[in-house]
């Protein structure tokens, strides 16, 4: 367990900076000298260097031994907050996230992997559920933190403050993962690495991210103004309720890990429809203020329910060649999240109304829910099991 702890402490490392700059936009756009706006390039710049960096790093680093992989990642996010800290302009500071973003990508794909390897076959979703904890968490913790650190000391603190957690975490890792820890996950070479994403398991599960993103983030994207003009809450509410909904997505995170490592496909298909009727009940509450609170909080206990599973299972259906299918990860997560924010603000666009978004959802879960099925039948048909790893064959 103590393995699996470090590799937490990086995972809400990256994580709290990945969304912190969310919370001291207005501060960093003035400190810049730019617009709001432009200075938003900063959030999708980072998500591009996850979606693109993260997984070419990976492919390139496959001969790395894994243990020194996850610290030198770990360094170069702590030597790039503190860059960060010290930006002179927005160019730079622009230039420093996505090189952090590419380092975050190749991160939580190979943390993944190892995470897996560090436990019994029947553990491994709570192994990932640990990793992925790790992103829920710094936002209950991480961010409302950095923001208050940012409010009071500038919005410079915030990654001194980051780079101070990233020196934690290498110290932790140094200290917890063994040396040997991902050897058995030897490098596949490209063209294996590449062929083991045409197994139906693998591209099933990267559509199933996609949908569950559209769910999650067709909607979370525009929350706030949601809860204001459709629920009729005061402002101040508004922190309140999204601190709920990331505690919800904590225990939902565990919960997912457990149901993944008993009935893997029969509980993510439940839980993509439970999704999908919470989706079609925040429509339906969405004006009234106290049953939309407690919708928002189980919905966001569900969409990491969900996400544990689905990685469990591409992890697992990809272990003799997990160095590119690992790190597509992250990047099917980001690239689901710009699609459904696009998504969202064309039917907004359209005059559809806020209400509309669950709505998206929905339908995009039940999506989710016949490729599941059909993924499910082929695979029972064709009585596949997943590989062994690499080393064990």
């Amino acid at each position: 367990m103590l393995p699996l702890i470090a590799l937490f402490i990086a995972a809400f490392a990256f994580g709290t900076t990945e969304f912190v700059i969310a919370g001291v936009l207005p501060e960093v756009a003035q400190g810049l000298d730019v617009s709001v706006p432009t200075a938003g390039y900063l959030v999708s710049g980072y998500a591009c260097g996850i979606a693109i960096g993260g997984p070419l790093l990976a492919l390139a680093t496959t001969r790395v031994p894994r243990k020194a992989l996850l610290v030198g990642l770990t360094i170069a996010f702590t030597l790039g907050q503190a860059a960060c800290a010290l930006a002179p302009d927005f160019t730079a500071m622009l230039l420093l996230r996505i090189l952090v973003a590419v380092a975050h990508g190749c991160y939580f794909g190979v943390a993944m992997v190892v995470a897996v390897g560090l436990v019994r076959e029947d553990q491994r979703g709570r192994a990932v559920a640990v990793i992925l904890s790790g992103l829920t968490v710094s936002n209950v913790i991480g961010v409302p933190a950095g923001t208050a650190i940012g409010g009071l000391w500038g919005w410079r603190a915030t990654f001194w403050v980051m780079g101070a957690l990233g020196v934690v975490a290498i110290a932790a890792m140094l200290a917890l993962l063994p040396r040997t820890a991902g050897a058995a996950n030897r490098p596949a070479g490209l063209a294996r690495e590449v062929r083991v994403l045409g197994r139906q398991q693998v591209w099933t599960s990267l559509i199933l991210m996609l949908m569950l993103m559209i769910g999650q983030f067709g909607l979370f994207t525009y929350i706030t103004p949601t809860l204001l003009e459709v629920t009729g809450l005061d402002e101040s509410l508004i922190p309140f309720v999204l601190l709920l909904n990331g505690v919800g997505a904590t225990i939902g995170v565990f919960l997912g890990g457990r149901l993944a490592d008993w009935k893997l496909m029969p509980s993510l298909i439940a839980m993509l429809f439970l999704q999908a009727l919470m989706l079609a009940v925040i429509y339906a509450v969405s004006p009234y203020p106290v049953p939309m609170v407690i919708a928002v909080v189980v919905w966001g206990g569900l969409n990491f329910a969900i996400g544990a599973p689905i990685q469990t299972r591409i992890l697992a259906w990809t272990a003799d060649a997990s160095n590119l299918a690992s790190s597509l990860i992250p990047s099917g997560f980001n690239v689901g999240i710009a699609l459904a924010a696009s998504l969202g603000a064309a039917m907004l666009n359209a005059g559809l109304g806020y209400r509309s978004l669950p709505v998206a959802g929905a339908l995009a879960m039940l999506v989710a829910v016949a490729v599941a099925l059909a993924s499910q039948s082929w695979e029972w048909r064709s009585r596949a099991t997943p590989p062994l790893p690499a080393a064990a064959e």
